[in-house]
């Protein structure tokens, strides 16, 4: 078991970070009392109000790499704690990742990436991937998946087109209403956190490099 380390909870960062660092740091194995689901959710909002009146810009490079999700609402939640807000620590059984990379063949400062999404649960995985365009403006990332890819117990069953397959026109030139979307409001080394296109919030800690399987 880890100790809850300064990364996770610097000693003078505002509440709100405190609490989703101790959420991140004990999901992952570090001694300590997670904190409730309630707790988290009003952490998640403040940090989300915060962001949007500090204007705060997370740059790209911040976002790359892998994160595994360690906390999420079941559904959508307003600006505001609510009591009657729901949301729950991923289960370990169930592992959850997303990755956010950006090939050689990308043209330096360049807004676009490829985005992978993995679920396993025991032997069975199925992970999607595709393509995001991260413009910076609000900290929203759109994003579409075009691949997947069903495996168990390390065999492939399938591996080709997700929905209607790569579509003609690139991503950064279609509209958003169109296109899922995370709108970032906290990005540290160690956990970030997001609201999705439909209102619900999710927090994700650093994992090791995703496995394909």
């Amino acid at each position: 078991m880890l100790p809850v380390s300064n990364v996770f909870q610097p000693l003078d960062a505002p509440a709100f970070v405190v609490t989703l660092g101790q959420a991140g740091a004990v999901f992952c194995g570090a001694h300590g009392e997670r904190p409730n689901a309630q707790a988290v959710i009003a952490a998640l909002l403040e940090s989300e109000k915060v962001a949007k009146q500090q204007r705060l810009v997370y740059p790209l490079e911040a976002l790359l790499g892998n994160w595994r999700l360690c906390f999420t609402t079941l559904s959508k939640v307003n600006g505001q704690s609510s009591p009657t807000a729901k949301g729950i620590y991923v289960p370990k059984i169930a592992q959850a990742q997303i990755s956010f990379t950006q090939p050689a063949e990308i043209e330096p400062n360049s807004s676009n990436g490829e985005i992978g999404n993995q679920i396993q649960v025991g032997s069975i995985v199925f992970r999607v991937a595709g393509s995001f365009h991260y413009p910076g403006k609000k900290n929203l990332l759109m994003f579409d998946f075009n691949q997947a890819q069903f495996s168990i117990l390390g065999k492939t069953l399938y591996s080709g087109k997700f929905r209607s397959g790569t579509q003609a026109i690139a991503i950064e030139q279609r509209s958003i209403s169109k296109l899922p979307f995370f709108a970032f409001f906290l990005v540290t080394e160690n956990f970030i956190a997001a609201r999705g296109r439909g209102g619900g919030l999710a927090l994700w800690v650093r994992s090791p490099q995703l496995k394909n399987h």
